[in-house]
């Protein structure tokens, strides 16, 4: 294994079930990140094959690394874990904890709920990010781990994917994300994975803008992306948080 500093220290990491997923849910977040100098990491679970009009793994994972390069973020990695067989184990999530451990991020970003009517990966993806959230910081555990030193996540965001309600039930401590300069920046990211968005599924699209400019629109923001924290939220400055628009200084 390469020695920990190799391995960029990274402020936020988002975690997918499949290739194309953080893009579709919090691309818009990632992106902005990016621009306001933060480091970003993806990771996929699994590499979202096989799928219906994919030749194979190879082109998935190039679509994968273009869509990380639109977006700017500073680093991608693909699990070798099952697409459409992907469930909650030991092993998925002493994995996926590995690399929290190698990246050390600040805050992890996740599936939030299941998504009825599709794939039910994404559900076992949420398990096995709040298991690998806890397995990182465990002590005592180092035949698990690789030697790789305990890291504790600050922070447990879950996102939801744009095709989903707007909110995830259960949970009180919703918040949104303006995405308005960085909406297009998402689109394009999305638009890497031609296999899965063919001209054929051009709407997808419409329902990514618009379910952007619903959740913004909430907020006063031209777009936006919606985001549960784990733990209630906590504000410093009153002002600055119920008046975002007037913290970035715009009317």
């Amino acid at each position: 294994m390469p020695p920990l500093d190799s391995y960029p220290q990274l402020d936020v990491i988002a975690v997918g079930a499949h290739p194309d997923d953080a893009e579709i849910a919090c691309g818009g977040t990632l992106a902005k990140l990016v621009r306001q100098g933060y480091q970003v990491g993806i990771i996929d679970l699994t590499d979202g094959e096989p799928t219906p009009d994919s030749p194979g793994p190879e082109v998935r994972l190039a679509e994968a690394q273009a869509a990380a390069a639109a977006l700017g973020v500073q680093a991608r990695v693909t699990l070798d874990l099952p697409n459409r067989r992907l469930f909650d184990s030991f092993e998925a999530r002493v994995l996926l904890a590995k690399e929290f451990r190698k990246y050390r991020p600040k805050i992890v970003i996740g599936f939030g709920d299941k998504t009825p009517m599709a794939s039910p990966d994404h559900w076992q993806a949420m398990q096995i990010t709040d298991a690998a959230v806890f397995y990182s910081r465990l002590t005592k555990w180092d035949e698990h781990f690789g030697g790789l030193p305990v890291h504790a996540i600050q922070a447990q965001l879950y996102f939801r994917l744009a095709f989903e309600p707007e909110l995830l039930g259960g949970y009180a401590s919703h918040f949104t994300v303006d995405i308005a300069e960085t909406l297009e920046t998402k689109l394009a990211a999305v638009r890497c994975y031609a296999t899965q968005f063919p001209p054929g599924k051009a709407h997808v699209f419409d329902r990514i803008r618009g379910a952007a400019m619903i959740a913004g629109a909430a907020c006063g923001f031209a777009a936006g992306e919606t985001f549960v924290s784990t733990r209630p939220l906590g504000a410093i400055d009153l002002v600055k948080t119920t008046l975002p628009r007037l913290a970035a200084g715009r009317d």
